[in-house]
């Protein structure tokens, strides 16, 4: 360990934020503990070595090995969250041949990722191929690009050399912090290269230190965060948000958590922090037993309209319980915190939010943990006809009330089918033509968009032999089935075989659209026109549809018609076999409570997209 050593050196102030327009130079002094290579005289020693495993005392800290398992360019989800805050939901009707609603369907968590996964591997044996004829030199090129740090402090004099070595970037200090952050390097390794910066330049700019702290902040280097607070806070006359986010986390998770409030309070006088921000304060308040400051800042966070993070809603969970061990007034503590949480419950019941396995773990053990109530968790699933697996109850219905169906109907005609945009996917004539049509009709059962499904052969030359496969299962059923399609369909040719096209308009009613228009706000607008019953044909998910309607509630009640009404074709039809669809389920994957049961279905993989809905419940129930 070096002796204190005072140096002076010049910081360009280099804002990252907009908003910051002062930009003159500025001068700081640094009184600290020194890293000394052997080779420097002890004029050339700056910002030295401390025990970096030290733990302060009170101090919770989730210590991760700062090396990734993957090397270089591996790095953990939180740590990659740091860089970049540092960077800136019963009749002839219900015969359709469904597999059991309980195996695969396009709304099941995790089917994207595993159709990507099969996808990629099937690419990846192309790419290999591809790489094996592969000149060697090309490959050589290709890598040699990337900047690999040292395994070990360097002195000046070897940094020197390795930044000759590389051609003199002029960002070569902030290429290489770069590359120490994503190796998860060693922080003696970054102090040296501060070192050789402020030996070479006189200089440390203000985005160098705001690497270096991300990289002290993601290893869990909280003292040497401070001394880098201190450093900065007299040095600029401001701070960026990547900045006050690092400070805020760092703090925050130490005995000096209170002063991560301050920066907070700091920050709302410039900007709204981040639900991040807000998280990582309301956690350190809940570890040191002020509830009163957590829930207050959660109540602004919700102000604001913001969304909380997971991690803050299983902080809380986790507070209350360990706050009702430690008050010592607990029943008037667990009745005010029971009406907040289960506050928390029905906010996610009513944006369709779907907590991880680690937050209704926590929610398990909470109830569990209510005096004299004796709930019972059991994780579960739900049967085919939305039964629990473990308590029997019933759950809801994924179909729509009345109220809800016309509520979405109306905002889907004004909004997707005559939405400003509408004439970019059609005409008004032909808009006006298909509205006629529909209404001269009968109440359709089925709408199959009808090249949509034509294109899950990717044999051209059965498209229209697969197209008439799927009409002819809903004619065998006795349905009342409406095909949109395109006019070039009309046209004999490899893929639209004439006797084909003229039996699906003998058993289906058709209407075929422009070439240039878009087959699904016609889709939607005949299906919702049929009534609640009708159902719909397409793998497409409706995003960008779902995407127009300008109100959450709308979107959340789409997603929920949408997964009750939409139908795919299940793989591939074969000649003679019968069409088969994969599953819809009877009941809604939501939230919802009896008031002497909850049932909460949650996340047990990381895989699921955002319009894909978790398979396994948390069921609990008041025992006696």
């Amino acid at each position: 360990m070096g002796s204190p050593l005072l140096l002076k050196v010049r910081v360009f102030l280099k804002p990252l934020q907009p908003f910051f327009h002062q930009e003159r130079p500025a001068f700081f002094t640094v009184k600290t503990c020194l890293w000394q290579p052997p080779q420097l005289s002890s004029s050339a020693r700056f910002l030295g070595t401390r025990d970096t495993n030290q733990n302060l005392g009170g101090r919770q800290t989730d210590k991760r090995n700062t090396r990734q398992p993957g090397g270089q360019g591996a790095i953990s989800q939180g740590r990659k969250e740091l860089w970049d805050d540092a960077a800136d939901g019963r009749n002839k009707r219900s015969t359709y041949q469904q597999k059991p609603s309980f195996t695969k369907s396009v709304f099941a968590a995790g089917t994207a990722k595993r159709t990507a996964d099969m996808l990629k591997r099937k690419a990846s044996l192309v790419s290999e191929s591809e790489e094996q004829q592969e000149e060697p030199e090309l490959r050589t090129t290709r890598s040699s690009g990337r900047l690999e740090p040292p395994d070990q402090p360097l002195t000046p004099a070897e940094w020197k050399k390795l930044k000759e070595s590389l051609g003199n970037h002029e960002r070569f200090d902030i290429r290489m912090m770069s590359a120490l952050f994503t190796s998860g390097a060693d922080l003696d390794i970054a102090k040296s290269l501060l070192t050789f910066v402020a030996i070479e330049t006189g200089t440390l700019s203000y985005e160098l230190l705001l690497r270096y702290l991300t990289l002290c902040v993601s290893g869990d280097h909280d003292a040497e965060v401070f001394d880098v607070y201190n450093i900065m806070l007299g040095s600029f006359p401001s701070l960026d948000t990547g900045a006050s986010s690092l400070f805020i986390k760092s703090f925050s998770r130490t005995e000096r958590w209170k002063e991560a409030l301050s920066i907070l309070q700091d920050v709302k006088k410039v900007f709204t922090p981040s639900p991040r921000n807000y998280g990582d304060v309301i956690a350190a308040a809940v570890r040191n037993s002020d509830m009163t400051t957590a829930w207050e800042l959660y109540d602004e966070l919700m102000e604001k309209g913001l969304s909380p993070h997971m991690e803050t809603w299983d902080i809380l969970f986790t507070g209350a319980k360990k706050t009702k061990e430690d008050v010592g007034d607990a029943v008037m503590c667990e009745t005010e915190q029971q009406e907040r949480l289960l506050g928390i419950l029905l906010h996610m019941r009513n944006n369709q939010i779907h907590p991880p396995h680690n937050v209704a773990s926590s929610i398990k053990s909470w109830f569990e943990s209510l005096t004299g109530q004796k709930w019972k968790g059991i994780w579960t699933s739900a049967t085919p006809k939305g039964v629990c697996g473990c308590c029997g109850s019933e759950l809801e219905s994924i179909q729509l009330t009345e109220g809800e169906y016309q509520e979405l109907k109306d905002r889907v005609m004004a909004d997707i089918i005559q939405g400003r945009d509408v004439f970019n996917k059609t005409t008004p004539e032909e808009l006006e033509r298909f509205k006629a049509f529909v209404k001269r009709k009968p109440a359709f059962d089925v709408v199959v968009d009808g090249l949509n499904v034509a294109n899950i052969n990717k044999d051209k030359s059965k498209q229209s032999e697969m197209l008439l496969a799927v009409v002819s299962e809903f004619a065998r059923q006795g349905l009342t089935v409406l095909v949109l399609g395109r006019k070039h369909m009309l046209r004999p040719s490899r893929s639209w075989d004439k006797q084909n096209m003229s039996l699906i308009q003998q058993k289906a009613h058709c209407f075929f659209t422009d070439n240039i228009s878009e087959d699904d706000p016609f889709l939607l607008y005949a299906t919702l026109h049929s009534g609640n019953h009708c159902r719909f044909v397409s793998r497409d998910l409706m995003r960008d549809h779902k995407a127009c309607l300008p109100v959450g509630a709308t979107r959340r009640l789409f997603f929920k018609w949408q997964r009750g009404h939409q139908l795919v074709v299940d793989g591939y039809v074969l000649a003679g076999r019968r069409v088969r669809f994969q599953g819809i389920l009877s009941y809604d994957t939501i939230i919802q409570t009896t008031g002497g049961s909850w049932h909460i279905p949650y996340d047990d993989t990381e895989d699921r997209s955002t319009y894909e809905v978790p398979q396994r419940w948390l069921c609990l129930t008041k025992k006696g």
